[in-house]
């Protein structure tokens, strides 16, 4: 029979042993407490009664209120009448007991009720022994079934002790020892089971598994020099420079490329401590850093300029932590650190050169469209010759595309002095009302054509220290994202107050606002929010963040979704002297 048959007739058998073992003792303990219950709410009640009934008759003759006692009593024992003549006893305690009223002295009316409650209380005591009697035959009966259904649930679950743990245990015992066998790498161990259960299965798998170690142990150490040939050809031919470093920090492999561009020798690396080799080499103290200092990413990235292949070049470093599960276990222990630095050399090259490319158009498509402008401004002036209405349209048309067309090469020009970071800043003192009304005049045309009122606050009379200029051009690009978004007559509010040593400024709107999901997003180069019909480039944003983050300060943005958005940035504040 299988094990699990086994343990299901057995252990089901025994379950069902007790659980009917159960029912009967339930049912019996249930039969005694009704027997019970009879006695102590009908018997023993009554004979409470009357009880208080005589030691009340006692004190008729010194307490008024003793009669009242035994009313009380004989009223509760006439609701309790549960025995055959009963009724009669108490109906006579009754008659009596108005006589007493009648007359309390009479000492032949009082013997009379003691009379009464004592054949009362005789007919109880009677029946608490009927009732007892009944009680231990429901005991008795009880005690035999209990005990014969007992002995079966014991005789059962000895036979399954005796016999279950065994057919189970032994061949574990077995298998395990052979496991150790294997273990102890003697792959010739077998094992057998006689009988027909899920043992043998399992034998079967076991001595399969046995054969097919049997067979590869001689062959193992081969196939693991083999693959660590491959592993250290395939790093040695990476155009990438790699490190390996163990749990020690020791130095485990290094490739030619991670040897040149440090300028050491492989005795010099491979089999050290990469602290101590970075004591005597800058570029691996500067590799390292990252590793002996505690952080919560695994994977850490991180550009570096690095004099190599006779110019310089530009690598992303990477650090990946090595972790793995033991075999056996469960919980991942730490191996050691892969330092990967890759070579984007050739992709800072291209944006470079994409960078110069935007720079050299942008600059020279300044000189068409002042052209286009000059035209238009001819054009416009009535010296030259009126226009009707179409031509108007039409020079008009033409005006708002110069216009975004010097615009976007603005920011153009802009975003390539944040590319090659040759941002130029005039910091000097600065007062904010100045910068504040360019910004304001020249989103004029547009505030007029939607109705829209901007409200300032210029707060305390302070300088900040700030390129006025780019300072300005920031707030411009607020106040036209402000206005571009705001429906129309709407308010956009200017505030500018000072926080600790810093001024603040922001530029509120009552738009759409901006969806959660693109908040922190909004500052990226080219992003648009998706949906948006309104024109942009995607620049303006982020061209903002690196003029202010470059003159030391910070900005934000909160906003909530279908109420509008607050735009904020900082920048050092001076305390005016007067």
């Amino acid at each position: 029979m299988k094990i699990k048959a086994k343990l299901t007739v057995g252990v089901g058998a025994l379950f069902l042993l007790i659980l009917a073992l159960a029912v009967v003792s339930a049912w019996y303990v249930n039969q005694l407490k009704k027997d019970t219950n009879n006695i102590l709410v009908a018997n023993y009640n009554t004979l409470q009664y009357s009880r208080n009934m005589l030691l009340s008759l006692e004190d008729v003759h010194l307490d008024k209120s003793a009669l009242d006692t035994f009313q009380k009593n004989l009223d509760l024992q006439k609701q309790n009448v549960t025995e055959i003549g009963e009724v009669e006893a108490t109906n006579l305690i009754v008659k009596h007991f108005e006589d007493l009223k009648e007359n309390p002295e009479d000492s032949i009316i009082v013997s009379s009720i003691r009379k009464d409650i004592t054949d009362l209380m005789r007919l109880n005591m009677e029946a608490i022994n009927r009732k007892s009697d009944i009680a231990d035959d429901t005991a008795q009966k009880a005690i035999v079934i209990i005990s014969v259904t007992g002995s079966l649930c014991f005789l059962i679950a000895f036979i399954l002790l005796v016999n279950l743990p065994s057919s189970i245990a032994n061949p574990i015992k077995d298998l395990t020892d052979s496991i150790k066998e294997i273990a102890g790498q003697n792959y010739k161990k077998r094992v057998h089971f006689e009988s027909h259960n899920e043992f043998v299965d399992l034998a079967k798998s076991f001595n399969t598994m046995a054969e097919k170690l049997e067979e590869y142990s001689e062959s193992k150490l081969d196939k693991i020099l083999k693959g660590k040939k491959r592993i250290e050809t395939l790093i040695d031919n990476l155009h990438d420079p790699v490190i390996g470093i163990d749990e020690d920090k020791k130095v485990l492999f290094a490739n030619e490329e991670a040897l040149n561009i440090s300028g050491l020798q492989k005795e010099e690396l491979i089999g050290k401590k990469i602290q101590d080799v970075a004591v005597t080499n800058d570029l691996i103290r500067n590799i390292i850093k990252d590793i002996f200092i505690p952080a919560i990413e695994t994977t850490k990235t991180e550009q570096l300029k690095i004099y190599a292949d006779g110019k310089e070049s530009y690598f992303e470093k990477e650090v990946v932590d090595i972790n793995i599960v033991p075999t056996g276990e469960e919980q991942s222990e730490f191996i050691g650190h892969v330092i990967l630095l890759r070579n984007i050399t050739p992709f800072k090259e291209l944006d470079l050169a994409k960078t110069n490319f935007m720079g050299t158009v942008s600059h020279e498509f300044k000189t068409p469209i002042s052209s286009i402008q000059m035209g238009i401004q001819i054009l416009e002036n009535e010296k030259t010759g009126f226009l009707n209405e179409e031509q108007k349209g039409l020079i008009n048309g033409i005006k708002d595309d110069a216009n975004r067309l010097l615009r976007i090469t603005g920011e153009l020009l802009n975003i390539t002095q944040v590319e090659s970071g040759a941002i130029q800043l005039n910091l000097i003192a600065s007062e904010i009302k100045p910068m504040i009304e360019y910004a304001v005049n020249a989103n004029k045309s547009a505030t007029e054509l939607k109705n829209i009122k901007i409200a300032i606050d210029y707060g305390n009379n302070e300088l900040v220290i700030a390129d006025s200029e780019k300072s300005a051009w920031v707030l411009t690009n607020l106040i036209s994202n402000a206005v571009r978004y705001s429906y129309e007559n709407a308010t956009i509010n200017v505030k500018v107050e000072k926080t600790g040593n810093q001024i603040q400024f922001s530029v509120t709107d009552t738009g759409q606002g901006i969806q959660p999901q693109f908040l922190n997003k909004i500052f990226e180069r080219y992003f648009r929010i998706p949906g948006t019909k309104k024109e942009g480039t995607g620049l303006g944003l982020s061209i903002s963040k690196e003029f202010i983050e470059a003159q030391g300060g910070k900005i934000w943005v909160e906003s909530e979704y279908g109420a509008g958005s607050t735009f904020y940035f900082t920048l050092n504040s001076i305390t005016r002297s007067f």
